[in-house]
């Protein structure tokens, strides 16, 4: 009776190792520990520096990095961008990475003006000022070189569109106006960046004018393009908050 039981036992064990196998050998356990700011950042859909249509298709099942910024800003926009190359410069091979840099004046950058922009931002030399802030230095004459870059998109389109993703999104945005305000009246000036994760949530929301938020954004970055939240064959029966 008692070698019964224990087969029993044994068998049970088995089996459950078995199911627990099935279950888990899809899941990451050193996911990342960063919390969920937004379960679901809604669909979207805009045009990118070469006149093409970028939507949450393109994004979805990657990490992606959002900001806003306006093509002929002199004030936070240079440094924002200075560190946004950085972060370029550091994920550029990456499959699973995407940037998306939408414009908050849409009515003045056009896909061509977009365009430019990221021939300047990706061709211009990354240089380390003796504050510890980084600029890029356009060297004025010389020829730029064609970008091929799938990583980095430069996102323009309308404005209520553009506006509502960085507010109801990216959660980057706290301004609150006032619901008679017209949208040709409103507008977006944020240093903040916002962290996507593969299932569209907003993980992280950084100062892209601050070394150390900078530093942070690039660690939880590298940590979400490991990070695995769901098994693959149970995603089809739930929806993408796999949490």
């Amino acid at each position: 009776m008692k070698n019964k039981l224990w087969i029993y036992l044994g068998f049970f064990v088995v089996l459950l190792g078995v199911f627990y196998f099935f279950i888990f050998q899809d899941y990451d356990f050193s996911k990342s520990k960063l919390g969920v700011i937004n379960e679901e950042v809604h669909a979207f859909s805009f045009t990118n520096q070469d006149g093409k249509k970028i939507t949450q298709d393109q994004t979805d099942g990657k990490v992606y990095v959002a900001e806003y910024f306006f093509t002929t800003c002199q004030g936070i926009c240079p440094q924002m961008n200075a560190n946004m190359r950085r972060i370029f410069d550091q994920y550029k091979e990456e499959p699973d990475f995407m940037i998306l840099s939408h414009t908050c004046m849409p009515e003045v950058d056009s896909v061509p003006l977009m365009k430019a922009y990221e021939q300047k931002t990706i061709n211009a030399i990354l240089i380390k000022k003796d504050d510890g802030s980084f600029k890029l230095n356009t060297q004025k004459g010389s020829k730029a070189v064609p970008v091929k870059n799938p990583n980095w998109q430069f996102l323009t389109g309308s404005k209520k569109e553009l506006y509502n993703m960085a507010r109801l999104g990216y959660k980057i945005d706290n301004g609150k106006p006032d619901s008679t305000q017209r949208i040709e009246d409103e507008f977006i000036h944020t240093q903040f960046f916002a962290l996507v994760d593969k299932y569209r949530r907003v993980r992280g929301i950084y100062d892209g004018l601050k070394e150390d938020e900078v530093q942070k954004l690039m660690t939880d970055i590298k940590d979400l393009l490991k990070e695995k939240v769901a098994p693959k064959r149970f995603m089809g029966n739930f929806s993408n908050n796999p949490g």
